[in-house]
This record gives structure tokens, C-alpha cells and sequence, in this order.
């Protein structure tokens, strides 16, 4: 559910731009700014494919202007699909007033995603609109857009610069959605060199104003090869409201398949 890139995450750990290491180096100086910028997505999409299924346990630290703080826990699973974008679910558990709360995402290539939510209360799945992109997941500051996972048709790319993030050299990229109903005019996006993990990412409103800024750290590796992020920070320097995604027991190939990510799934998650 990479809340990634989170893409993850989300929020799929995934949902997001991860995980690279550079072994198809690329002439940053033979290239246009465009060229540059889709080979640099490129490279971080390809590094991140392999890893079949996974689950993984979120905390979200929701926190209003004055700094009070909400709590959730959910689970999250996700199942990466050949030839499309992935699926994923996550199943709130705590607290009360949500537990049992169950979202949907299908992650497609080219076309409108799919998305639906379960609420308990009214025992019924609703269907998320593809015009409802941008709003926010759950009451957090992560839109429903960013649940989704990273697929290079929906952009179109531009290499800014290269730059250093707590001493790691990074690439720094234009991001411009392609699908309609973004709430984003852009995003840009610092992946660093070594492993192309993402380490910052700053949204756009529709005004081109900087809507909020998404930074990822303590990342760990896992099959010796896929990097995830355990700690999110979704910051909205408009309103000056945070959401914290810690995300902790990763498990992979745990055996999920696509009975696990359909409308009746939903109302049997626990």
C-alpha cells in the first residue's frame, strides 16, 4: 500500500520511486533534461521489480496545526502485477472508531486507477471516483493518488540538477502527471545515486504552489536487493498538518495472490 514511493506505499512502501543501485550508467552529459529524467526513472522502476508479494504492519501519526496527534495502526499487503501496476490492501485495526476499515487500490499502467473503501459501519464497499484523486486518505495528508504504485507511462520527466542529501549525492527530478485528476501540477523528487532510493519528494498544487513535502529515511534492505523505507513523513506546509507512517515487520513471498485484492476481500479482512 507504497502510502511510496508510499508508494509503497500507501502507501505501499512501494507506491514510490525505490530501490536502485547503478549498474546501466547513463551519460548525464550526451542527454536532454527529459531524456535524462525518464532514464533515471527508469533505472529505479527496474531495480524494484522481483519482489512478488508482501505484508507489512504501518503506524500513522496523524497531527494537526497545534501539534495534537491521532494514532492508527494498519496492515498492509501488496502483490505486484506483470504488465500492470500492483494491488494493494490495508486493514485498519486500532483505533476502534476505524478498526475494521479496509482499502482497495489497483495501480494501472495507463488509464484511471481503481479504488474502494470498506466501512464497517455500513457494512457496503464504496467505490472510490477516479475525480476524487486528490483527496486525503483516511483524514491523513497523503491524497489517495499517493497510494498508488510508481508506473513511468504516468509522467513525463525532467532532470533538474544533482545535489546531496545528509551528504549522499542525489539526482533532483521534475515529475509532470499525465493522468487526469491529479491534484499535483508537479513533483519533484530526490533519488539518490547509489541505490535510486527516494529521499524527498515535494509536491505541487494546481496553482504550482508547494503543497507539501514527503521525506523518507531509515531505509533497510531486504532479499538483498529491494530497499524499503521505515519511516515516513508527509508534511502539508499549507496548513501545517503531518502524517508519520512508521512501518515495520516486512515479509516477503508470503504466498498472497489475487484472491487476496478483490471487493470481497474487503469485507472479510481482519
Amino acid at each position: 500500500m507504497r502510502l511510496t514511493l508510499l508508494k509503497s506505499t500507501i502507501l505501499k512502501p512501494a507506491v514510490l520511486l525505490l530501490s536502485l543501485a547503478a549498474v546501466l550508467p547513463f551519460n548525464l552529459n550526451a542527454e536532454t533534461p527529459e531524456e535524462k529524467g525518464l532514464a533515471i526513472a527508469k533505472e529505479a522502476k527496474a531495480r524494484n521489480v522481483g519482489w512478488g508479494d508482501s505484508e507489512a504492519s504501518m503506524e500513522m501519526i496523524l497531527r494537526n496545526k497545534a501539534g495534537r496527534e491521532t494514532i492508527r495502526k494498519v496492515r498492509s499487503k501488496s502483490l505486484e502485477i506483470q504488465d500492470d501496476g500492483d494491488k494493494g490492501l490495508s486493514i485498519f485495526d486500532e483505533p476502534r472508531d476505524v478498526k475494521g476499515t479496509a482499502f482497495l487500490s489497483f495501480t494501472h499502467i495507463q488509464g484511471n486507477d481503481d479504488q474502494w473503501l470498506y466501512l464497517p459501519a455500513l457494512k457496503r464497499v464504496k467505490r472510490i471516483s477516479s475525480s476524487n484523486k486528490s483527496g486525503p486518505w483516511m483524514g491523513s495528508e497523503f491524497a489517495n493518488e499517493d497510494l498508488t504504485s510508481f508506473e513511468i507511462e504516468k509522467y513525463d520527466y525532467k532532470f533538474l540538477r544533482e545535489d546531496e542529501v545528509d551528504g549522499d549525492k542525489v539526482f533532483v527530478t521534475e515529475l509532470y502527471p499525465k493522468y487526469k485528476n491529479s491534484g499535483y501540477s508537479k513533483s519533484i523528487s530526490w533519488i539518490d545515486q547509489e541505490h535510486y532510493r527516494v529521499r524527498k519528494i515535494e509536491y505541487f498544487d494546481k496553482q504550482d504552489k508547494l503543497l507539501k513535502v514527503m521525506t523518507f529515511s531509515d531505509y533497510r534492505l531486504y532479499l538483498d536487493k529491494f530497499w524499503r523505507a521505515h519511516k515516513q513523513l508527509m508534511e502539508n506546509v499549507q496548513t501545517g498538518k503531518s502524517t508519520t507512517i512508521n512501518w515495520g515487520e516486512y515479509k516477503f513471498n508470503v504466498g498472497l495472490t489475487d484472491k487476496d485484492f478483490n471487493k470481497s476481500s474487503l469485507k472479510r479482512a481482519k
